[in-house]
């Protein structure tokens, strides 16, 4: 891969497989733990996502995918310390949910605290059975800083976040996945796999389309309905009226397109 001048820390990877740039977390001797400069440097990966790439594959070397933040970096934070590393993380995720192309993250292992954040602010979540789900700031005297009030919340309801941080509850990949908070479950060893796959097929939408799901429908669902509806009216006259849908259409109608069918 041709990369940017990313300047990644020892603990990213990145390649190209296919449609897909990987974006690796490489600590498996800290089960993945996320620290500032692993922080920094995935903010620079998004800012500057390669042009090659329709889609992004976030995975993790070795069990985990991420025990949650490096709580050495913590030490002796002031008040006003402590929300400006709060609101970098923020932003760094923010670069993530915003990126252009659709982001997948594999889940496997430890998916705990500040591991769960990133993985909440990506666009499709593949666990594998091995993973499992934990808040534990509040038995450390903690609270989430890394988006987990809003975009966990948004996923599994704020009363099961509130049991989780409440009870310290561990969530097995069957309740992740009842609860929201993953969308594909796969056998342990499958899920990048399985992440590479979805990958492609993600990158054979659209422009129009893509940019639509990933930048109108999130605003429309936070939206009151009558604004959310007027936003999908123009958006959906946007994305009939390019050149590529005009061709699709075409060529469903012909019959030169796969129609829908049971699996």
């Amino acid at each position: 891969m041709n990369a940017p001048s990313w300047a990644l820390p020892p603990s990213l990877q990145v390649e190209q497989r296919g449609a897909a740039a990987i974006l690796t977390l490489c600590r498996p001797e800290k089960r993945n733990a996320i620290d500032d400069a692993t922080i920094r440097g995935t903010g620079r990966f998004f800012d500057a996502v390669p042009e090659c790439a329709e889609a992004v594959v976030v995975a993790a070397e070795a069990d985990h995918l991420s025990a949650g933040l490096c709580l050495g970096e913590m030490s002796e934070q002031g008040a006003v310390v402590g929300i400006h590393h709060s609101r970098m993380w923020h932003a760094v995720f923010a670069k993530l949910q915003g990126c252009g192309v659709p982001v997948i993250v594999v889940l496997k292992g430890a998916v705990v605290g500040g591991g769960l954040e990133p993985a909440a602010a990506a666009h499709l979540r593949v666990a594998e059975r091995s993973a499992f789900y934990a808040l534990p700031e509040g038995a450390r005297g903690l609270f989430v800083g890394g988006g987990a009030s809003v975009r966990v919340s948004r996923l599994v309801g704020v009363q099961r976040m509130t049991d989780v941080m409440f009870t310290g509850r561990v969530l097995d990949a069957e309740e992740g996945l009842r609860d929201g908070l993953t969308d594909y479950l796969v056998d342990d060893g499958q899920g990048f796999n399985q992440a590479l796959e979805l990958a492609e097929k993600m990158a054979g939408n659209s422009p129009m389309s893509t940019c639509a799901i990933l930048h109108a429908l999130p605003r429309i669902a936070e939206s009151d309905p009558e604004t959310g509806l007027l936003m999908e009216s123009l958006m959906a006259t946007v994305a009939q009226s390019s050149p590529e849908a005009e061709q699709r259409m075409d060529d469903f109608l012909s019959g030169k397109a796969a129609k829908v069918a049971q699996r």
